[in-house]
């Protein structure tokens, strides 16, 4: 083949690559026979039609623009090239080939009887099976990118911290340059902007100032289409695609590429991902398929995080209910008090501890443990507080106030599964510079009483535990806290606690403490529980329980 103006009939006709000779009116003047092996298109047939039979549409304008560019300046950035083009295939079906331009010198071209001015030769080779490859190849490698997105999402404490890994997880992975993330508005009419992101050394200072002032509604830019569409999109170009709104910001930035996919669970919009890249990059179908499901799996994932969160966030509120705010203050008396949740993934504990003022001016101090975890649990929980609470304000002593609890939870649990509640309870009262208390204990710990010379007692006659013996008596014991002493009220999540060995913290380990250390302040005693607590289990195969420890000092 030359480019003199002649086409050697006999050498291109039997070329196994095909051959199309185009005029400059961009009329096919030849064709040679492998062109029916490649697109399907009979070689006699297309004599005479336009080149953009062959085109995909999306490609046709492109096509006339250079082709008018050629023969009026006679260059062209095809020509004296090979470029990977889509092609249409008879059936109407893509097919990837490399195509080869020349240029004529505009000489009549006579071949195969079909007399012509040709003005270019295209040389056509099928590349199909080596793009399947390389396709698949780009597939796995983001396949295997997607996977370590989820796995560093995976370590993300909270929902909002993994939206916030979100965009360097991708674009590290999948080589983009930068990124945007936009989630609903809590009303649920508009995308408003999450998250922004560019490589380290890459900036995008125009993208990010238009991106923080936008918002989108569905069908509107790249966010809002994809919003409404629930689909990933692709824009090769984005200095001219109408899609686009933020042309100008992209262009200061030299952002040429872009893709977006949606994060969904399952019909609910999360997010909306954009990645962009400075180098125009093609993107095949089969990549959009992997993105699209790469935003189901990550807002599978985020969806079941945010839930945990929420659930945390409503187990620590619903906790919180259930103990004090803040502890009271009484003269003369220092409170001190400890809480710790139980093992991870217990919603709601059953521990709880509270100090009231009478009207009569005594104090009720009450602590108590509930069988079980959960919501069932924080039920009894709460009833147990505020029944309590409400027989103390009634001027009841605290046997009197146990046995309204007690009555209180056979009438709650009415037959169905039981649950019982230990307590101790005692009602404080402070006269002519000295401090009394009456002390009752049911199914509970004894509390401990840490004396000025540092012995240590166990305080009580334990009872019945709440909520299992209808008409179950306490008994009231009188203790009086001299100056210096420390009266200790705890939970079993103390002394029930196991390290490692399965050996657990016992009553004695925790008497031995209290009468080893010299406290100055309840503070200190409740403290020192807590840290030789923790140090016992610290690395322990054997899950925690509630743990409560409530401290007042003379």
């Amino acid at each position: 083949m030359t480019t003199t103006g002649m086409v050697a009939p006999a050498i291109v006709h039997s070329l196994t690559d095909a051959v199309l000779v185009a005029d400059a009116e961009g009329r096919i003047v030849y064709a040679n026979p492998a062109v029916h092996t490649l697109l399907g298109h009979d070689p006699a047939v297309l004599r005479g039609r336009p080149l953009t039979v062959l085109i995909p549409e999306r490609f046709r304008a492109a096509h006339r623009a250079g082709l008018a560019r050629f023969l009026e300046t006679g260059a062209g950035e095809l020509l004296g090239t090979t470029t990977q083009l889509p092609t249409l295939h008879a059936d109407g079906s893509e097919l990837t080939v490399d195509l080869s331009l020349s240029a004529l010198d505009g000489a009549a071209t006579a071949v195969d009887g079909a007399p012509g001015a040709g003005v270019v030769v295209g040389v056509l080779r099928d590349v199909s099976s080596a793009v399947r490859l390389e396709r698949q190849v780009e597939v796995d490698r983001h396949l295997r990118a997607t996977l370590r997105v989820t796995a560093a999402l995976a370590e993300a404490p909270d929902a909002d911290v993994a939206f916030e890994r979100l965009l360097p997880s991708l674009c590290a992975e999948l080589d983009w340059d930068a990124a945007t993330l936009w989630q609903p508005e809590p009303c649920g009419s508009r995308l408003a902007h999450a998250a922004s992101w560019s490589a380290p050394g890459l900036a995008v200072p125009a993208l990010q100032a238009d991106t923080r002032l936008r918002t989108f509604v569905p069908g509107e830019g790249l966010p809002g289409t994809v919003w409404r569409h629930r689909a990933p999109i692709f824009v090769e170009d984005l200095w001219a695609d109408s899609r686009v709104l933020r042309r100008e910001a992209v262009r200061a930035d030299a952002l040429h590429t872009a893709v977006a996919f949606p994060v969904l669970h399952g019909d609910t919009l999360l997010g909306v991902c954009e990645l962009f890249s400075r180098e125009r990059r093609p993107v095949p179908p089969e990549l959009l398929d992997v993105l699209a499901g790469t935003g189901r799996q990550i807002g599978q994932f985020l969806a079941r995080l945010r839930a945990e969160t929420e659930l945390r966030e409503l187990a620590d509120t619903l906790q919180r209910s259930l103990l004090p705010a803040h502890l009271p203050t009484i003269p003369g008396v220092q409170l001190a008090a400890r809480y710790r949740a139980g093992a991870d993934g217990v919603i709601v504990g059953g521990d709880t501890y509270d100090v009231l003022p009478l009207p009569d001016g005594r104090w009720m101090v009450v602590i108590a443990d509930v069988c079980g975890t959960g919501a069932e649990a924080a039920a009894l929980t709460s009833m147990t507080r505020h029944t309590a609470r409400a027989a103390a304000a009634w001027g009841g002593g605290p046997a009197e106030i146990l046995t309204a609890v007690n009555e209180a939870l056979l009438r709650e649990q009415d037959g169905r599964r039981l649950r019982f509640v230990t307590a101790a309870c005692l009602v404080l009262e402070r006269r002519s510079g000295r401090t009394r208390a009456r002390v009752v204990v049911a199914g509970h710990p004894l509390p401990l009483l840490r004396a000025a010379d540092g012995s240590v007692t166990e305080v009580g006659v334990c009872g019945r535990p709440l909520g299992v013996e209808p008409g179950a008596t306490y008994v009231e014991v009188p203790v009086e806290l001299s100056g210096g002493s420390t009266l200790v009220l705890y939970t079993d999540g103390v002394t029930e606690a196991r390290d490692d060995d399965g050996i657990q913290f016992g009553e004695e380990r925790l008497s031995a403490l209290l009468g080893e250390h010299r406290f100055v302040t309840a503070a200190g005693a409740v403290t020192a529980v807590h840290i030789a607590v923790e140090q016992h289990v610290r690395g322990s195969r054997h899950g925690a329980d509630d743990l409560a420890v409530l401290a007042l000092r003379c």
